[in-house]
């Protein structure tokens, strides 16, 4: 039995809540069934809809009962070639880094203030 081969354009076709399609290590899956019963909602998986979601799936870290499910949602493979390739949008890439870095600041910024108040608060008691 060969597999299916899906084209850029048929993948961006699925990405409504009735019909959706995701791509994730250079495979296909249809995850409309599942999409009810995703731990982290729907909109998580809707945002995700009909492009590359390899690596918000990784970021996440699912676990293995997660990935057990995936043979049962398998379309077919992801076409191979130059114009095959997935980009994720400059804006949204952007945004994706902008929102990441602030966090980070806040992580050092916030424990450093905290520890300056105490100091300063010892030292004027």
């Amino acid at each position: 039995m060969s597999t299916k081969v899906i084209s850029l354009n048929e993948l961006r076709q699925h990405t409504t809540k009735e019909n959706i399609w995701v791509l994730l290590n250079g495979k296909v899956y249809d995850v409309t069934k599942f999409i009810d019963e995703h731990p982290g909602g729907d909109e998580v998986i809707l945002s995700e809809a009909g492009k590359d979601a390899t690596e918000a799936f990784e970021d996440v870290g699912h676990s293995d009962e997660a990935r057990a499910l995936l043979p049962g949602f398998l379309v077919g493979e992801f076409e191979k070639g130059p114009n095959a390739k997935v980009y994720q949008s400059t804006a949204a890439a952007a945004a994706m880094e902008n929102a990441v870095e602030q966090t980070s600041n806040a992580f050092y910024v916030v424990p450093l203030a905290a520890l300056v108040a105490y100091f300063a608060w010892r030292f004027y008691s």
